[in-house]
Order: C-alpha cells, then structure tokens, then sequence
C-alpha cells in the first residue's frame, strides 16, 4: 500500500510536469509488486499496463485542465488525433491479450529511449519538418501513437511529445498537449484492457479484466493532489531545463526496463 501512494505522488506530479500519464512510473512499480505477490511475468505484465491506463484517466484529465487553463494545450491537434488513437488502442489493446512480456519492455525501452536522447541532445538536427503534417499523415501518426501507448501502458505523453517536437512545436505547448493525449489513449485503453482480460485465470483477486480496481483504488487520491503541483513547475522552468529533466526521466525508465529484459 505504501508504494502504491508513493507512486501515486509521482505519478500526479509527472502528469503535471512532463504532460505523461504516469505509466512510466505506475507500470513498473505494479508489474514489481504483483510479481512479489507471486503472479507470473504473463500475467503481472498485462495488469500493470491495464491498471497503469486506469489511473492515467483521472490524471491526465486534471493535468490537460491545468495546461489548457494556461492557454498552452492545442485543442485542434486533439480533435484531429480522437479516431485515429481511439482505433490504434483498441488493436493495441488486442495484443496484449496475446503478446508475451518482453514485448512490452521492448517497445517501451525503444520509444524512451530514442526520445531521451533527442531532449538531452538539444534536438538539434531532430526534425521531421516545420509544421504538423497533412490529414493523413496525422491520421496515421494518430493511430501509431494510440497502438505503441496502449502496449507500453502509458497515457502517450512520451510518444506525442516527440511526434509535435519533431515537427517544430516548443516543448511547453508540447507537453501540454500530450496532456490531452493522455486522456484520448487511457479512457479506450482501459477499456481495452479489461475487455481482454475477461474470463483470463489467476488474476488478483479485485481485478476487473486486467485492471486491478486495489491498485487504481490505493492510487488515485494522492496522484490528483500532485498533479498541480507539476503543471505549476512545467510553466516555471526554462525550454531546456524542461528538455533535460523529461530525457533524463526517460533514460531512467528505459534502463530500468532493460534491466528486466536482461536479468
């Protein structure tokens, strides 16, 4: 219970700061514990994902309001983006039922990583173009986005902050609207994830399909008492300040989770 509140403090306060949902922070502290609870890589690794995507819906809603009141979230880039990432989470969601746990880790190291390394480089020379794509190249940008977070479990902060960086918009605005992001991914994704996880075996007891309602429970109350705390210093910090704490936090995250690949 006691790690569970501690990750729910940063899983608030890095919604709030860095535009993520927190998954990068929730997925491994719950895939740890059920694992010392004795459940299987198989099963411990779709329900901390599944569980991750349910505590990111209260989270990013809060965070998008905060940045959104600031005036820093893009709403269009949203509205383009809600079909495209609802259809890429529900497959995403489908093959979780059936993908083994290093395909989690995999896609999550890949994705925090090349991400990393772009903010602490400065991103210079990290540019696909000047300007968001047309219709379709967003639909299609939308729809990988959606499918990459609901397999890593995260709310898409990490994957849509490098997508609008690499296409000229500043880090705050980007951040912000990863906010956004968060919510469109976590709501079906959830979802998603329960639905894969009806009629499965040897799943904690309180678990809704793979979304562990104890976990989500002991979660929430402190990560919407930090989320504020984050947006608040997100709009303090310098461009590259904000660069190289978010790199750092995803270097973090991917070492941890090759760990796990490794051990």
């Amino acid at each position: 219970i006691a790690s569970l509140v501690a990750a729910g403090i940063a899983i608030g306060f890095l919604a709030g700061l860095f535009g993520v949902g927190g998954g990068a922070i929730s997925v491994p502290v719950f895939f740890e514990i059920f694992g010392a609870l004795g459940y299987p890589p198989q099963t411990a690794m779709p329900i901390a994902v599944g569980t991750s995507l349910a505590v990111i819906v209260p989270t990013s809603i809060a965070s998008a309001r905060g940045h959104y009141q600031k005036g820093t979230l893009n709403v269009e880039v949203l509205r383009a983006w809600v079909v495209p990432i609802l259809l890429g989470v529900l497959l995403g969601a489908g093959i979780a039922r059936f993908a083994a746990p290093v395909v989690f880790q995999a896609v999550f190291v890949v994705v925090a990583v090349i991400n990393a390394t772009k903010l602490l480089t400065g991103g210079k020379g990290w540019r696909l173009g000047e300007s968001l794509p047309g219709p379709f190249g967003m639909r299609l940008s939308g729809m990988v986005i959606g499918l990459v977070s609901a397999i890593m479990g995260i709310g898409g902060g990490a994957v849509s902050n490098l997508f609008l960086t690499l296409h000229g918009m500043p880090i705050l605005q980007a951040v912000s609207t990863s906010a956004g992001v968060g919510v469109l991914i976590a709501i079906p994704g959830t979802i998603g994830y329960v639905l894969a996880g009806l009629g499965q075996g040897d799943l904690p007891p309180g678990s809704l399909g793979f979304v562990s309602l104890a976990a989500f429970a002991a979660t929430i109350p402190a990560s919407l008492l930090t989320t504020r705390f984050g947006v608040a210093l997100a709009h303090r910090m310098s461009r590259r300040s904000l660069e190289v704490a978010f790199g750092s936090f995803l270097m973090l995250v991917a070492g941890r989770f090759l760990w796990a690949i490794l051990a």
